[in-house]
């Protein structure tokens, strides 16, 4: 299914991917308005043609723009927590949602597509996961994330819904672990033998499309988003170590700045979004999209 180049997107939440799918958008001939709650984002969005809404997700007041009035033919919830904690969390993911949901239940809204997390998932001991398994015991606890999910899959809100669960970001202008080597500290988060599962942002945008331009015949669903080359954490900081002709680092066995955990060794499958939407990543593993990166 394409999309004709007079079609309307909207993004909830324009920053490091959204902000990308919305610039791809332009190049494509799309209208495109955006919600966004930082200014400077605004503006760079704005420059690049964007219709910018500057508000908070959570709220309604962006409800009645006048960019929004006709609904959209894609919608797109990319919004991340902004800080803030637990509340911040549940008042970006939950509320955000709400808000989200009620404002396509009164209007026409084609496909909405929402960018969860694999993060989601409880599974450890290097096994490797797939959509079918089970998030019931992250569930139960209260997750903003999952509970995100669960209205936006319970509604009957736009044509149909689309979940895709992403694995670590990274890409231009956003690598944690390159940035952890060059400032010398020798030492890296997490454990080295923890398989690291990546998704660069351009294969996140390759992935956004074509929930966006599926055939008819699916009708939404749940989808990990991951490359191909889920490694042990030390195999790849040895392999930027070495890029950069540096030592290899020392890991810390401690969670990351900002986690509660270490995160769980497993391997997130990518065989569903391959069968069903034919979906392929343009960077199949760290090696490439790193490359990419250290080569600009």
């Amino acid at each position: 299914m394409s999309l004709p180049s007079s079609k309307h997107l909207v993004v909830f939440g324009a920053g490091y991917v959204g902000g990308e799918v919305a610039r791809q958008a332009i190049a494509r001939g799309f209208r495109v308005t955006a919600l966004t709650r930082n200014h400077t984002t605004a503006r760079a969005l704005a420059e690049a043609g964007v219709t910018v809404i500057v508000d908070d997700l959570a709220a309604d007041t962006w409800h009645t723009h006048a960019a929004l009035r006709d609904g959209a033919d894609c919608v797109l919830n990319c919004v991340s927590s902004g800080g803030g904690g637990p509340e911040g969390y549940r008042r970006s993911y939950v509320d955000g949602m709400k808000s989200v949901l009620a404002w396509a239940s009164g209007v026409t809204a084609g496909t909405i597509v929402y960018t969860g997390s694999t993060s989601v998932y409880p599974q450890d001991g290097g096994v490797r996961v797939t959509e079918e398994d089970s998030i019931e015991e992250v569930r139960t606890v209260g997750n903003p994330l999952v509970e995100a999910e669960d209205l936006l899959l319970a509604s009957g809100a736009g044509a149909r819904r689309f979940v895709l669960r992403l694995a670590g970001i990274y890409g231009p202008g956003r690598h944690y672990l390159v940035d952890q080597l060059r400032e010398g500290r020798g030492e890296v988060a997490g454990l080295g033998g923890h398989r690291l599962n990546l998704i660069h942002r351009d294969d996140i945008a390759g992935a956004i499309w074509a929930a966006f331009t599926a055939p008819a015949s699916v009708d939404g669903g749940v989808f990990n988003v991951a490359d191909d080359g889920a490694a042990p954490k030390a195999e790849v900081a040895e392999f930027l170590a070495t890029k950069l002709g540096l030592p290899a680092p020392r890991f810390t066995g401690e969670p990351a700045q900002g986690r509660r955990r270490v995160t769980p060794d497993r391997v997130i499958a990518n065989d569903k979004i391959k069968r069903v939407l034919g979906w392929q990543p343009v960077y199949p593993s760290y090696r490439e999209g790193y490359a990419a990166i250290l080569g600009a």
